[in-house]
């Protein structure tokens, strides 16, 4: 949870004596940040549109949403360029690996 503060993503409340105080919409908001960050968002693309997924109000939230559904593609694509080298690279090792195997034996 501090982390989360310290990354900006939340802003609990405080008691009298200083300690902070998570309220059920700033558990709320957590639950939702996991979740993002789980599907491999980066902080960045949460923190700019967390207030429209976690405000509870809808004004503005259609042209916040298109952005964010945007730069959510657009992560999701190069998320899928990577995977493709990668998988690129696992054939040409596994190339190698079954002529190593065979030459070898």
């Amino acid at each position: 949870m501090r982390h989360y503060e310290d990354e900006g993503l939340i802003v609990p409340g405080r008691f009298g004596n200083g300690f902070r105080d998570y309220c059920q919409s700033t558990i709320d908001r957590v639950l939702v940040i996991r979740s993002l960050l789980e599907s491999g968002l980066p902080v960045r693309l949460i923190r700019d549109a967390l207030p429209s997924l976690t405000d509870g109000s809808h004004a503005g939230a259609d042209a916040v949403g298109a952005e964010f559904l945007h730069e959510v593609q657009s992560h999701r694509d190069r998320l899928a360029a990577r995977i493709a080298v990668l998988r690129d690279q696992q054939a040409a090792l596994d190339a190698y690996l079954r002529e190593a195997r065979r030459t070898d034996l």
